[in-house]
């Protein structure tokens, strides 16, 4: 009789413990088996010599060895090298804007003032864009300063074979 109700008892555990473990995994929705938490290494006190907490014929494992990713250097792009626009640029930029009446032909001298940023500006609030004042791609665009594409080649229309 003894056996039997400690078999039971067991029994009871393993279910009690498994419709736990489901539980957990439905609450956390990911499968019961990847519940367990590792344990992570407590660190050492201070003071205390590394070569002495350690077990004689143990390595010391690195973040590589771990399989942790060390952050990426990052490389110069175009994104991070671009800097103020040349005095050619700037009187580009000036020259679309007196050609459109926005600026006098001749404040269009290269190096950008308060002049220049009130035309872009006036420029920028007419063509319901965002009028800061300052030289950004979608005013370029609109000034025809834009990025320069080939024209597409005009497509021909498919005929059916035998025509």
């Amino acid at each position: 009789m003894r056996k039997i109700l400690s078999f039971a008892a067991m029994a009871a555990m393993i279910v009690l413990a498994w419709s736990a473990d489901g539980a957990l995994a439905a609450q956390n929705k990911a499968p019961a088996r990847k519940t367990a938490a590792k344990k992570k290494a407590s660190p050492a006190k201070k003071g205390a010599s590394t070569a002495s907490t350690r077990k004689p014929g143990t390595t010391t494992r690195t973040a590589s060895s771990r399989g942790k990713k060390t952050p990426a250097k990052r490389g110069v792009t175009w994104r991070n090298r671009q800097t103020s626009p040349s005095p050619d640029r700037y009187r580009e930029i000036q020259g679309a804007l007196a050609a459109k009446g926005y600026l006098k032909p001749e404040d269009a001298t290269g190096t950008w003032n308060q002049t220049s940023s009130d035309a872009l500006k006036k420029f920028q609030a007419e063509q319901n864009l965002e009028s800061s004042g300052k030289i950004n791609s979608l005013s370029l665009i609109a000034l025809g300063l834009g990025p320069r594409r080939d024209p597409a080649p005009p497509k021909t229309p498919l005929q059916p074979p035998g025509q």
